[in-house]
């Protein structure tokens, strides 16, 4: 019994702590960038595409196709940048926590 009021008191930590993660992980702002730095995308934590800056190199007759790829590819980039990085404080978060295996968290 005293295992499980244990277990319980950790559970709830966590719960608190993942709250405070979630919230610092929608603050979080990346960058990513395409074509050499010819194109930036910001994004927040969730995935928002925040701003984008595209050098006026870029904007010559026919080369629209290639700059909608570079923006595609940026925020891309950017969005795998706030994954990796929530991913990597959720590890953090759990480490020496009992969890199944192929549980994902946040929940």
């Amino acid at each position: 019994m005293r295992d499980i009021m244990g277990m319980m008191g950790k559970l709830k930590e966590m719960q608190d702590k993942m709250g405070s993660l979630q919230e610092e992980i929608a603050a979080l702002e990346v960058e990513g960038t395409a074509g050499g730095g010819l194109v930036t995308v910001k994004l927040n934590g969730k995935g928002h595409m925040l701003g984008m800056k595209v050098d006026p190199s870029l904007f010559k007759g026919e080369e629209i196709e290639v700059l909608e790829d570079l923006i595609i590819a940026a925020h891309n980039d950017a969005k795998g940048k706030a994954e990796a990085e929530l991913q990597k404080r959720t590890q953090e978060l759990t480490a020496g926590l009992p969890i199944p295996p192929g549980m994902k968290l946040p929940f």
